[in-house]
């Protein structure tokens, strides 16, 4: 057994720096994180979760050398590169959707509806998510989704700490607010 072996398993971040000289040390990343992501993208656009999954790791692949650790955990910026995959996703389907006056005709997050288990409240829900800032609206998901702490939210869109934590308490009390039901998690 070799001194690493006994140490346990690399963090995350040690496995990205290894891996921008030794490719091998990228695929324990792969094991790691790639049901969260696919759940990410399952969640978002069922029916391409699968090519958005492979996507994402090619371009995180192409991009390890890239990884900085000063802004944030190897996690959030796995979530980051999806994010970006997603939204790509979501362009190229808005332009292959796109009617004569250049208007999109349909919206991605209808797909989002058709995966929520309360069917009941399914339409509050989606009005009071819809209604949220781009911003708020993808902390808020980051966060309760795909279970990434706020810091880890906060390191994959992009913005200080202080903010994300101003903009994920105002999206919850939308939330709240709007919601007929406890839907957040939190105790009431």
């Amino acid at each position: 057994m070799t001194p690493d072996e006994r140490a346990g398993p690399a963090s995350d971040e040690a496995l990205l720096a290894r891996a921008a000289r030794d490719a091998t040390a990228f695929e324990p990343l792969v094991v790691r994180h790639s049901a969260a992501l696919h759940g990410y993208f399952a969640r978002r656009a069922p029916g391409a979760a699968d090519d958005l999954l492979a996507e994402a790791w090619l371009r995180a692949y192409a991009a390890r050398r890239g990884f900085d650790t000063a802004r944030g955990p190897a996690r959030a910026w796995l979530f980051d590169v999806a994010r970006n995959v997603l939204s790509a996703h979501w362009r190229h389907a808005a332009r292959q959707r796109q009617g004569p006056s250049g208007e999109a005709r349909d919206n991605p997050w209808d797909a989002v509806d058709a995966r929520l288990d309360a069917a009941a409240v399914a339409p509050a829900l989606r009005e009071v998510i819809a209604e949220l800032p781009a911003e708020e609206r993808e902390l808020l998901l980051l966060v309760a989704w795909e279970q990434l702490t706020p810091g880890e939210a906060t390191a994959v869109v992009g913005i200080p700490a202080g903010t994300a934590r101003s903009r994920l308490h105002r999206a919850r009390t939308r939330l709240r607010s709007g919601a007929p039901l406890n839907l957040t998690g939190d105790p009431a």
